[in-house]
């Protein structure tokens, strides 16, 4: 054992036997051991897990370490409990520190199911020597500081296989959906390419349709890969928060005005905004896939020449963006879901998609160190509602 002092709690009724205990301490270990001596085991847990609580709040003292018991004496005949339900009883409530039992009972039986119950040690009143408590002592802390770290050893492993599962999901999920998603666009290309060549018939007008649907499906395309490479520097986290001074007004003043644009169906994006959004401190990038990913879902799950409501509300230094719409809607049952990656909502499956925005949406949002929520009835529309801070200067500063 390496500490200077070792913190004992015994929990002992007789008088006598922990006057016999104090004073076997006191030539063994003279000065370098604090005893705490409590008669019932109530106090014991209460007790232990005040130490506990007291270590933990305390992390960043410098003698925080002292404040949790190293290991406890544990009598097994106790008014408020008896045998080895005491045992049970405290490893239940305090599973970190390891126990040696105190029985005034010589039964070989009883201390296997002792140390079967998670005690460290088996001792009869009778029979201890200072050697043999001092060993037990030692072994016990010892013997718990190795079991610690095999917990925290397979710990690591399980999340670093939890890590390599998710990834292979997220692989098969990938190629499922790049090879559905890709296979429409490149049969248009080649359609269209195949008819442009053989076809010497066509006329300007047609020759330009067939131009458009190449462009649109290169376009659908680059997007994709687009999402594909966002998502894949989120996972390696090598996507970075990096904030910088912006007009948020004009910003998403012009985002609107592009969209507008792309809106195929004639939906009308209506933008207005309330406070003073012109001075921010954002992350452009992040905040584009932000609000692209939300107006053109609002747009693509919305009926033709329906409205779309884009709101910016700048008020206690938070920028409010909310996207309404008049579309599908989502089922409850999916609401849950919807931030997770390749999922899509029940209703949404015969709209083309990949299931990865919300999920790049809800990595921007965290990055900014704002919150996201959803609101939506099916077949009434949608209101997502994004809160970020105006002014964030990420979690290292």
């Amino acid at each position: 054992m390496h500490k200077m002092i070792i913190r004992v709690l015994l929990v002992e009724d007789s008088p006598s036997d922990a006057k016999l205990l104090r004073q076997i301490f006191t030539h063994a270990y003279q000065h370098e051991l604090q005893m705490v001596h409590v008669e019932r085991l109530s106090e014991a847990i209460d007790l232990s897990l005040a130490e506990n609580n007291s270590q933990v709040n305390d992390a960043e003292n410098a003698n925080s370490q002292q404040d949790k018991f190293d290991v406890v004496l544990l009598d097994l005949g106790l008014p408020d409990a008896v045998g080895l339900e005491t045992l049970k009883e405290y490893r239940a409530a305090v599973a970190d520190i390891p126990v040696v039992v105190l029985t005034g009972l010589d039964d070989e039986e009883l201390a296997m199911q002792a140390l079967a119950e998670g005690a460290q040690d088996y001792l009869v009143k009778d029979q201890i020597t200072i050697q043999r408590l001092i060993r037990a002592i030692r072994y016990a802390i010892e013997r718990e500081e190795i079991l610690n770290k095999l917990r925290e050893s397979e710990e690591i492993s399980r999340q670093a296989l939890a890590k390599e599962q998710q990834l292979n999901e997220l692989k098969s999920n990938f190629v499922a959906m790049v090879s559905h998603e890709f296979r429409n666009p490149m049969t248009t290309i080649r359609t269209a390419i195949d008819i442009l060549q053989n076809q010497n018939n066509l006329d300007e007008v047609r020759k330009d349709v067939y131009f458009e649907r190449v462009q649109d499906a290169l376009n659908h395309m680059l997007q994709l890969l687009d999402e594909v490479l966002f998502l894949s520097k989120s996972e390696a986290a090598k996507l970075e928060y990096k904030p910088a001074p912006l007009n948020l007004i004009s910003f998403c003043d012009e985002i609107t005005e592009v969209l507008q644009m792309k809106a195929t169906g004639q939906q009308n994006i209506i933008f207005n905004y309330e406070g003073d959004c012109n001075l921010a401190y954002m992350d452009e990038e992040l905040l584009y896939c932000i609000l692209t990913n939300l107006i053109s879902n609002a747009v693509k799950y919305s009926p033709p020449q329906r409205n779309i409501w884009f709101n910016v509300i700048c008020k206690d230094n938070v920028a409010i963006f909310k996207v309404k719409d008049e579309g599908i809607g989502i089922p409850e049952k999916d609401q849950v879901n919807l931030f997770q990656t390749f999922y899509r909502a029940s209703n949404a499956r015969r709209v083309q998609g990949t299931g990865l925005g919300l999920a790049m949406v809800k990595k921007c949002v965290d990055l900014h160190g704002g919150e996201i929520s959803l609101e939506s009835q099916q077949d009434l529309g949608t209101t997502v509602i994004v809160k970020l801070p105006l002014n964030y200067r990420g979690e290292s500063n």
